[in-house]
């Protein structure tokens, strides 16, 4: 048995994963998925990886999956815990030194983000839409029931502070990219992950939020990327 530690991007919490957890506790496994404090104004990343640190207690045997602006709190955790595979899903990949909001400029986010919606025929002035750029691909009854749950506040916080880390921690870790992602474009985060992390990227097809669009799929990758590991 492992221990699948999941983490959910910003402004969201644990419900992110309710449907991927279940796909993994029938194969056998453990889930910790904790609410990272994205909505509390005095909490940075320290605190995220306090809270994960905390949720985890004594388990070992940790699979550590990222979901978007969790792949600044991820490897701060694998410095602290014993992880033996560090899966990022759609996730941002700093550098030593850079905070999360000079990530989008450092990395060319905007001028990709861009040409992906040129690309596919879409207008993206005006005002953020996330149904668009989120939900597209999700099943509308669920991306309703997003809607009416609410959003939870992300704090701005996190984005001030450099990432603390000298390097990326000695940790086998493999990159999940979803190659309809209109947030963060595929052509980008394979760019993006070759320069900062020095490999491939596996794909699924998809958006941004694959625990919701495709829940079992990534419940088959992640088990693929585990029993990898220990063969």
């Amino acid at each position: 048995m492992a221990v699948y530690v999941l983490l959910h991007g910003a402004g969201s919490d644990s419900w992110y994963w309710h449907l991927v957890a279940p796909e993994l506790r029938a194969r056998g496994h453990d889930v910790v998925a904790p609410d990272l404090p994205c909505d509390d104004d005095s909490a940075g990343f320290a605190e995220y990886a306090d809270a994960v640190v905390d949720a985890i207690g004594d388990r070992r045997d940790l699979v550590l999956v990222a979901q978007s602006m969790a792949g600044f709190t991820a490897p701060l955790v694998c410095v602290r815990v014993p992880v033996s595979l560090l899966v990022l899903v759609a996730a941002m990949v700093p550098v030593p030194g850079e905070s999360p909001g000079d990530w989008w400029a450092n990395t060319g986010w905007e001028q990709a983000r861009n040409e992906q919606a040129a690309r596919d025929g879409r207008s993206i002035d005006g005002d953020f839409d996330p149904m668009a750029e989120f939900f597209h691909d999700v099943p509308p009854e669920l991306a309703a029931e997003v809607m009416a749950r609410g959003q939870r506040a992300q704090s701005d916080t996190p984005f001030e502070k450099p990432w603390p880390l000298e390097a990326w921690p000695d940790v086998p870790t493999r990159f999940l990219l979803c190659r309809d992602d209109r947030f963060f474009p595929a052509a980008f985060m394979r760019r993006v992950v070759r320069e900062r992390l020095g490999i491939t990227p596996d794909e699924m097809d998809g958006g941004h939020l694959p625990a919701l669009a495709r829940p079992t799929e990534l419940a088959e990758r992640l088990e693929t990327y585990r029993t990898g590991l220990v063969r």
